[in-house]
């Protein structure tokens, strides 16, 4: 399959991960919207390097989340716009934005934590195992248990606060 049919087969088989990362990374509707189209200019440019040793869902997690934590860093990219028309299709606003107040504040409380603890809830919350949380994060299966067990902890903590 040429790289362009399988670059928007992907996109559309799953859409919804740049969108739950945009959520995690910025509470700003416009902000979710260009990190999201970071996270598809990053994935359209990384699409040679995929080698098929994980899944695609797994790649593309990587992909994102690399390139969310990268994001914020850099107010160069906060504001750049993606300029290529064959893309801007995967860029259109979507209903999938709107959040329900209780998720709203499940993501506010996730945005509070350090990025790579957002990247790992993330992926606990998407139900991905710790074997595939551990390939995407670049850590072992233990450390992954080690390290969700703290980041559930103090995600309570935030949640318990915001209740009071």
């Amino acid at each position: 399959m040429p790289a362009a049919a399988t670059f928007t087969q992907w996109i559309e088989d799953h859409r919804g991960i740049p969108i739950k990362i945009a959520r995690s990374f910025s509470a700003d509707p416009e902000d979710q919207r260009d990190l999201m189209q970071e996270m598809h200019l990053q994935l359209w440019r990384s699409l040679g390097s995929f080698t098929a040793q994980s899944k695609p869902s797994t790649w593309i997690y990587r992909v994102c989340l690399n390139t969310a934590m990268t994001w914020r860093r850099s107010e160069k990219r906060r504001h750049r716009f993606l300029q290529s028309p064959d893309l801007t299709d995967f860029f259109a606003p979507d209903d999938r934005l709107a959040t329900p107040p209780l998720l709203e504040a499940l993501y506010a409380a996730i945005r509070e934590l350090p990025p790579s603890d957002r990247a790992l809830m993330l992926l606990y919350l998407e139900e991905r195992s710790y074997r595939e949380i551990g390939e995407i994060m670049g850590i072992s299966e233990s450390n992954t248990g080690v390290r969700l067990q703290r980041v559930k902890r103090q995600l309570a903590e935030l949640l318990n606060k915001r209740e009071s």
